[in-house]
C-alpha cells in the first residue's frame, strides 16, 4: 500500500525540521562554545547510547566495587571526561576548580536535578531534595538551630555512651562497633530533633510510647524501616529519569511507618506551640520545639527533620566506623591518640578534666585522625548536579586539560569527592593510606578536601558530627586502652556499601578491652 501525497510531504517537513533544528543546534552550541573559550575534553567509555557504560556500572554496583570502579576511570581517562549513559550526556571530574564552580562561583547554573522526585516518598520537601526559593526557605529555617551552644551540648551525649558501652562485650570477644554506631547516632539524633531518643539501645522491653503503639513496635523496627527507605531512595536516584519505575510495596511501607512515628513527635510540638504554659520538663533545647517556633505546618516540619534525621545518623555512624577501622589496623595512631586524650582529660577511672567542645578541638590528633578518615572514607563519596543552562567549567579541555570545557544544558555532572581525596597530585604518592601525620605536616587544604560540601549547600551539621565523633572517640579511649582488628581477612580497604551514604559493607569487627579486664 503506497503512502498518499499529504502523508510523504508532512514525513519529509518533519525531518527536514528535525534537521534543521538540529543543525541550528549545533551551531548554537558551538559558537556559544567558542565565545567561552572551551576546548573537547577526553571522552570516557562509549557505546550505543551508553548502554554497555551503564551495564559495566551496574555490574560494579552488584559486586560492591562501584565506588573504586568509578575511581579507576579516572586513571583511566583523566581528571575530567565525558560520556553518554541511557542516552544522556555525563561529565565526570574530581577537578577542584570544576567543583568549586558548580557548588559555588557557578551555583546558579545548577540543580539537583529530578533528586526531589526522586527522593520525596520520603524525605518530602525537605533542605536536601528542594532547590531555588524552597530550599532557600528550608535552609533558612534550619540555619539558627545549628548555630546555638546547644549543638555542642555533650551532656545530651552521655546517656547514650553509656548505653554504647554497656553493649561492648568485657570478655575480649569481637563485635561489629559499627552496627553499635548506626544505633548510637539514630539515638543521639532523635533526642536532639525530637526531645525524646527512641532507644536503639535499650532492651525492647523497655520500649514505650509511640513506638510502642506504632506500626515499627520498637525502635529497632523504626531502625530498620528507615534503612529500607533510604535504600529504595539509593535505587530510584540510581534510575535518574525512571525513578518513577522504582516504587515497590515494600518502600511504601517503609516511608509509611516512618512518617507515623515522626508525625507523631511533629503534632507533640505544635501541641506545646499552642499551650505555652506545658513546658518542657527537662528544660532541655529541642531542635523541633525551636523550629516549630516558625512555622505551623506539620508537613513542612516533618520533612525537614527526616531530611536532618538522615544525615545526622548516616554521616556521623559513618565517620565513626571508618575512624575505628583504620585505628584497628593501625596501633600506632591508636596509642598517640589515646596517649594524647588521657594526657588531656584522664582516663574513666581517674578523669581530671571536664570534657568540653572547646577542648576536644585542642587535641591536634583527634582532629588529625578525624580528618583522614574523611580523606580517605567521605561518607558521600559521589555527588551529581544538572545543569540548568548551557554553560561551561573552568578546566578539563584541550592537550593540556587546562581550558574550559563546555556544558549543555540537562548535563549531569558528577563530582567525586572519593577519587579526588585520593590524588596523588594532591596528597602524595601515599595518597591511599591512612597517615593523620599528613595533616600535622600540612593542615592548610582548600577544594581538593571536601568532606561537607561547599558554597551555599555547605553542610550545616558539620560542627555537630565532628562534635558528637570527638566526643564518642575520647570516651571510648578513655575506657579502653585496646583495639584489635578482628575481621578474618587482612584487608586494608574496606568493601564499600554506598546507598546515601558510605558504610562498610561487612561491618567493622573489632575487639575494645582494657589490659586489666579479665
Amino acid at each position: 500500500m503506497l503512502l498518499s501525497p499529504t502523508v510523504l510531504l508532512v514525513g519529509v517537513a518533519c525531518v527536514a525540521f528535525l534537521v534543521v533544528r538540529y543543525l541550528t543546534q549545533l551551531h548554537h552550541h558551538r559558537k556559544l562554545s567558542k565565545s567561552l573559550h572551551c576546548e573537547p575534553c577526553a571522552r570516557g567509555p562509549r557505546g550505543f547510547l551508553g548502554i554497555p557504560a551503564f551495564l559495566t556500572l551496574a555490574k560494579a554496583v552488584h559486586e560492591k566495587r562501584w565506588i573504586d570502579y568509578l575511581c579507576d576511570q579516572y586513571g583511566i581517562y583523566g581528571n575530567t571526561f565525558n560520556q553518554f549513559m541511557f542516552g544522556r550526556e555525563l561529565m565526570a571530574t574530581i577537578e577542584p576548580e570544576n567543583i568549586k564552580a558548580i557548588l559555588a562561583t557557578q551555583f546558579k547554573d545548577f540543580s539537583l536535578g529530578t533528586r526531589h522526585e526522586q527522593f520525596y516518598p520520603l524525605l518530602g520537601d525537605g533542605i536536601f531534595t528542594l532547590d531555588g526559593a524552597g530550599w532557600s526557605h528550608a535552609r533558612g529555617l534550619l540555619r539558627p538551630q545549628f548555630t546555638r551552644d546547644q549543638v555542642a551540648d555533650l551532656a545530651l551525649l552521655d546517656d547514650h555512651i553509656n548505653h554504647l558501652l554497656d553493649l561492648i562485650p568485657r570478655d575480649r570477644s569481637a563485635f561489629d562497633i559499627q552496627r553499635l554506631f548506626f544505633l548510637l547516632t539514630l539515638d543521639s539524633a532523635t533526642h536532639f530533633l525530637f526531645g525524646e531518643s527512641v532507644g536503639c539501645m535499650l532492651p525492647e522491653s523497655e520500649t514505650t510510647g509511640v513506638l510502642a503503639k506504632s506500626a515499627v513496635k520498637n525502635a529497632q523496627g523504626f531502625a530498620d524501616a528507615f534503612t529500607v527507605a533510604q535504600d529504595w531512595l539509593a535505587a530510584r536516584s540510581r534510575a535518574q529519569g525512571l525513578y518513577w519505575t522504582v516504587n515497590p510495596k515494600e518502600f511504601q511501607e517503609a516511608n509509611r511507618r516512618v512518617h507515623e512515628v515522626v508525625d507523631h513527635y511533629v503534632n507533640v510540638a505544635l501541641e506545646k506551640k499552642r499551650n505555652p504554659d506545658e513546658k518542657n520538663a527537662s528544660d532541655r533545647y529541642i531542635f523541633l520545639d525551636a523550629l516549630a517556633a516558625d512555622t505551623d505546618d506539620p508537613k513542612m516540619l516533618r520533612d525537614n527533620m527526616l531530611n536532618i534525621l538522615l544525615a545526622g545518623r548516616d554521616t556521623t555512624a559513618s565517620l565513626l566506623s571508618s575512624v575505628f577501622f583504620y585505628l584497628a589496623r593501625n596501633k600506632q595512631a591508636w596509642n598517640r591518640l589515646r596517649r594524647e586524650i588521657v594526657e588531656t582529660f584522664g582516663d574513666s577511672k581517674h578523669p581530671h578534666t571536664e570534657i568540653t567542645q572547646t577542648k576536644l578541638k585542642d587535641i591536634p590528633y583527634l582532629r588529625y585522625v578525624l580528618n583522614e578518615t574523611l580523606r580517605l572514607q567521605p561518607p558521600v563519596p559521589v555527588n551529581f548536579r544538572v545543569a540548568t543552562k548551557d554553560t561551561s567549567l573552568p578546566v578539563g579541555g584541550g592537550p593540556d586539560k587546562r581550558s574550559p570545557v563546555y556544558i549543555k544544558k540537562g548535563t549531569l555532572c558528577a563530582y567525586n569527592v572519593y577519587s579526588m581525596h585520593r590524588r596523588t597530585d594532591f596528597w602524595g604518592k601515599d595518597s591511599r593510606s591512612f597517615r593523620p601525620e599528613r595533616w600535622e605536616e600540612n593542615p592548610k587544604h582548600g577544594w581538593e578536601y571536601l568532606p561537607f560540601n561547599g558554597g551555599p549547600r555547605i553542610c550545616l551539621g558539620q560542627q555537630y558530627a565532628l562534635t558528637e565523633a570527638s566526643y564518642t572517640v575520647v570516651r571510648l579511649m578513655q575506657n579502653f586502652d585496646t583495639l584489635d582488628n578482628a575481621d578474618p581477612h587482612p584487608r586494608q580497604e574496606p568493601i564499600k556499601l554506598s546507598n546515601l551514604t558510605m558504610m562498610h559493607d561487612v561491618g567493622v569487627p573489632v575487639r575494645l578491652y582494657s589490659s586489666d579486664m579479665i
